[in-house]
């Protein structure tokens, strides 16, 4: 993932536009749905405030801007073999009380048909049955202390060894608990029917509700897991509530970590990608030759020195050196001189406090250039981009776009502005507003490979969303010109890639990502791409999971291979190993939202964990 710091993100966000995977799932799929074999989605719900009539930002989307990996979306991959199950199937409520018990194992409920009638009014059972019977009218009639009396009658009347008939009596007044909002009550019933009959959906289901009364996540989580596993992932119901379960304990556990966490700088070809994202960043650009002398750095790799003692200058070398680590603190001393190059030090200060993840330290100092109006329009037109990234990166949309539209009305001529707003406009759906921004950047910057390549992304992904099959084509056509015209643009060949993967064209998209790497060998994410097309395509499971690995190998920063990796090992059955991928990739976000993500991945691992262990219950493994 990236930092807030542009909306483009240059090549190394390349990998980060990818389109979604074949329309299989829709872009709302729960998390615990997402992490089946077989399921080819690609997307993260990302609820977005204000963000007007659209449902929110899927991750694929989100990462447009924010630069995140996606085509794992909320750790869905592309994989082979089944389908996921249909999910309409099976959302009714569980409100009335039932008759019997849930079938056992064996299909049968293991209780036996009630004698006949003379005989079931005599039999300790046939008493129980109708005191149940006479609690379901109650029930029926909302008369719920009634019914409770009736089926507390009915559990002391039950034979013990009952099973499966007691278990549907605490499961009844566990449903007339329910209704009169009496929580703990319903949690006890619900474990005295899933303790006689561990496998009772109606139970599991009722007390992982009661447990989200209750603010029991963990255990409501757990509920509704197992759940989904006896259900096969066919009931909506259960898996929005896990779905909603996971997010609520991934926000709770990001915020902490998130709070606490250490300050870590991204791999150099990570920043180095960052800032070619941007063409009109005077930050970014090369010292000029008068500003610092001829002499060789020293034997410790201490910076040049510069024809003026200028803690922004030095910086600036030491960016060129690659010594990223003593970039804050140089541009921190030049602002405290207050130094000719303050504004300077503040937009690279706050530049490099977005990369490690420092949105609130960063963000002063970007307030503080934007309202600089003494200082370089280009420099307050970039503060203002980082800035509505932040803003976008936190879901805020509207303040975003007020930051991208300030930039483009005090610097009109900024290619940047329009490119990185054409990436705003993607992500709220506003396509047609996102390809006049990108033919503007066109315009003023006409050999902008990188617009040209996202002005196609947004045309095709118009088109692959309606499903019109001219457009498509047409869309298709334009890559084809983008990557004749710029042989040398990673990003056309990436974003042909992926489209080539809509298509199912496989072999194709194949040959884009080698052309990629050929052009940018270093660049992890591209590996991890590869790795999953040979998943989806040729079900080649060991070249896909070597392509992550090298991935990791060329940058161990690379939070999206460890998700991937993940992702892969909770469809293989190996949760352990999933849960360890997970949270390597959560020490390395880069924004609490993106943490939130992982931790909600990392918890629904642990959770198949713990109903494994208790009910010896897990969903289908590659």
């Amino acid at each position: 993932s990236a930092p807030a710091g542009g909306a483009a993100g240059g090549r190394k966000r390349r990998r980060s536009r990818a389109l979604p995977a074949r329309p299989a799932c829709p872009l709302t799929l729960p998390l615990l749905l997402l992490l089946l074999p077989g399921v080819m989605a690609a997307s993260k719900p990302v609820e977005v405030p204000g963000g007007g009539g659209t449902a929110g930002l899927s991750r694929w989307q989100l990462a447009l801007v924010l630069g995140t990996p996606i085509l794992l979306g909320a750790g869905a991959i592309y994989l082979w073999g089944r389908r996921a199950a249909r999910r309409g199937k099976g959302a009714s409520e569980r409100k009335t009380p039932e008759g019997r018990a849930s079938p056992g194992p064996g299909g049968e409920s293991g209780s036996g048909q009630p004698d006949g009638p003379g005989h079931e009014e005599m039999s300790p059972l046939g008493r129980a049955q109708a005191a149940k019977n006479k609690g379901n009218k109650y029930f029926k009639a909302g008369k719920y202390e009634l019914a409770i009396q009736c089926y507390t009658e009915a559990i002391s009347l039950c034979p013990p060894e009952k099973n499966l008939d007691l278990s549907t009596f605490y499961q009844n007044r566990a449903a007339a608990y329910e209704q009169l909002q009496k929580w703990t009550e319903v949690a006890q019933d619900c474990t005295k029917a899933v303790e006689l009959n561990p496998k009772y959906v109606k139970a599991l289901f009722r007390r992982a509700k009661a447990h989200e009364k209750l603010d029991n996540k963990k255990e409501c989580l757990e509920d509704v897991t197992a759940v989904c596993i006896l259900e096969a992932f066919q009931n909506q119901q259960s898996m929005l509530l896990a779905d909603k379960v996971l997010k609520l304990l991934g926000k709770e556990k990001a915020k902490e970590k998130y709070k606490n966490r250490e300050p870590l700088m991204p791999s150099p070809q990570f920043i180095k990608s960052y800032f070619s994202s941007f063409t009109d960043d005077i930050i970014s650009q090369p010292l000029l030759k008068g500003e610092k002398s001829d002499e060789d750095k020293d034997k410790e790799g201490e910076a040049s020195e510069v024809k003026e003692n200028s803690g922004y200058l030095r910086a600036k070398q030491y960016m060129e050196e690659e010594n990223y680590d003593k970039i804050i603190s140089e541009s921190t001393k030049e602002i405290e001189a207050k130094g000719r190059y303050m504004a300077e030090a503040l937009l690279l200060r706050a530049t490099f406090y977005l990369l490690i993840g420092n949105a609130s330290a960063a963000k002063p100092d970007l307030d503080q250039v934007i309202s600089m109006e003494d200082a370089n329009v280009k420099l307050r037109a970039n503060a203002l981009i980082k800035r509505g990234s932040m803003y976008m990166q936190q879901q805020q949309p509207v303040l975003s776009t007020q930051d991208f539209n300030m930039a483009a009305d005090i610097d009109p001529q900024n290619a940047d502005v329009y490119h990185h707003r054409g990436q705003l406009k993607i992500l709220l759906d506003q396509i047609e507003e996102a390809v006049e921004d990108f033919d503007e950047c066109i315009r003023l910057r006409p050999n902008s490979a990188l617009a040209q390549a996202q002005k196609c992304f947004a045309l095709y992904r118009q088109a692959y969303t309606g499903s019109n099959a001219l457009t498509v084509q047409a869309a298709m056509k334009g890559f084809e010109d983008v990557i004749k015209n710029f042989p040398r643009c990673a990003e056309g060949y990436a974003l042909y890639a992926q489209a080539l993967t809509d298509q199912q064209q496989f072999g194709k998209a194949d040959e884009m990502y080698d052309k990629c790497i050929d052009l940018e060998p270093d660049n992890a994410t591209t590996y991890v791409h590869k790795g999953l097309l040979q998943l989806q395509w040729k079900q080649d499971l060991d070249k896909g999971l070597e392509l992550i690995s090298k991935a990791i190998e060329i940058d161990n920063k690379c939070d999206f291979a460890y998700e991937t990796m993940g992702t892969i090992e909770v469809q293989r059955g190996n949760l352990d190993k999933a849960i360890e991928m997970f949270n390597k990739a959560i020490n390395l976000a880069k924004s609490e939202m993106e943490m939130a993500h992982l931790y909600s991945l990392c918890d629904a691992a642990y959770a198949q964990t713990e109903v494994a262990k208790k009910y010896g219950l897990k969903p289908p493994t590659l």
